[in-house]
């Protein structure tokens, strides 16, 4: 998916406009290296001018092209339905492999795109998410797939962020039950609070099986394909269909209390509790219109600049001219290690160590 940070770094899908530097980029790879090039894109909204950006591509040396049937503003809630038109056509105008991304949920859906658009593979990505036994053409219960990840995850340990990701997505439909347990499982702070959160709701949704098997007309799934305990694709809204009044499970989540300022009103119980937390932190632009934008380095005028740098540079930058010069920058607390005496320097690492702020000293 597109990020705003590819933008502000200028590159993935926000390159697919700077087509002769996309040519030097490929070509020069494919010259010096002698592994095979490959180039991931997503679409333009015409055809004709698809194809004749993977052919650019094939000419430029790429050795296989995925396409991501979907344009660069196709993603969040305007994310739709992928063109496997599209992905024909690319197939049919170059000579090199094609593999096919979109549209898939299931295992079935592999066969029929690859009928489709004549593809010599499929790539996918939140389908394997939301039912990571997607290749076995099964929809596994919820705690099946959970209580394996986690023995996994025990067994080869990664960030907490990601193992609550993860979790989140396996879990999707169970959470738009019971919202409660998301909000419990997004508080864990170790793995094994993670584990005895899913431990208890997993048994909640054991017992919700059984009383299924007992009075299934006592359960609604809405437009669900198989009960929410099962793993099962995640079906974005119709963009079409897209309203600006938050969904149920949002409005669940969001706190509002006339009691409270403007605009902390609204605010996820997450964000209003960092913001009663740290009242002179901004929010961002949408809650706090009068922050404006940051301002640029003045060097690479990618990132943002050091709000106290004497330099009006950002970090990176900061650093670089300070290895150059041997100069210091005490907005972004960066001390050149030859620039200042030995006490000074003992001073500013035991400083850091004691009160944890992040204090550079370069090393010559």
């Amino acid at each position: 998916m597109p990020q705003s940070i590819a933008k502000r770094g200028h590159y993935g899908a926000f390159l697919q406009d700077e087509w002769k530097l996309l040519k030097e980029i490929v070509s020069e790879c494919h010259k010096t290296w002698s592994v095979p090039i490959t180039a991931k894109i997503r679409i333009f909204p015409s055809v004709e001018k698809t194809v004749e950006y993977a052919k650019m591509l094939e000419e430029a040396g790429a050795q296989l092209l995925t396409v991501h049937g979907r344009t660069r503003d196709q993603k969040g809630p305007l994310t739709g339905l992928a063109s496997w038109l599209h992905i024909k056509k690319v197939r049919e105008a170059v000579k090199i492999p094609v593999f096919a991304n979109g549209n898939i949920q299931y295992l079935s859906d592999v066969t029929q795109c690859m009928e489709e658009t004549g593809v010599q593979g499929v790539m996918i990505a939140e389908g394997s998410l939301h039912n990571p036994a997607l290749f076995d053409g099964v929809n596994p219960p919820v705690w099946e797939m959970v209580e394996e990840y986690l023995q996994l995850v025990s067994q080869y340990p990664c960030s907490l962020t990601y193992i609550r990701g993860h979790i989140f997505k396996m879990c999707i439909h169970s959470f738009d039950v019971y919202n409660d347990w998301r909000i419990r499982l997004g508080e864990c702070k170790s793995l094994d609070a993670v584990k005895q959160v899913m431990r208890e709701f997993i048994e909640m949704l054991k017992n919700d099986e059984r009383k299924y098997q007992e009075t299934p007309e006592a359960f609604n799934f809405n437009k669900l394909k198989f009960p929410y305990w099962i793993c099962q694709p995640y079906v974005r809204p119709d963009p079409s269909t897209k309203t600006d009044k938050p969904s149920e499970a949002k409005r669940q989540r969001m706190v509002y209390d006339e009691s409270l300022p403007e605009h902390l009103q609204g605010l996820s119980k997450k964000k209003l509790r960092k913001a009663l937390q740290k009242p002179n932190k901004s929010l961002g632009n949408i809650h706090n219109p009068g922050r404006g934008k940051f301002e640029m380095c003045a060097d690479c005028k990618t990132n943002a600049r050091g709000q106290k740098c004497e330099k009006l540079l950002c970090k990176v930058c900061c650093r670089k001219m300070a290895r150059q010069n041997s100069i210091n920058c005490s907005g972004h607390n960066l001390y050149y290690k030859n620039s200042l005496p030995r006490q000074e320097r003992e001073a500013l690492l035991i400083k850091q160590a004691t009160l944890g702020q992040q204090c550079d000293v370069i090393p010559p």
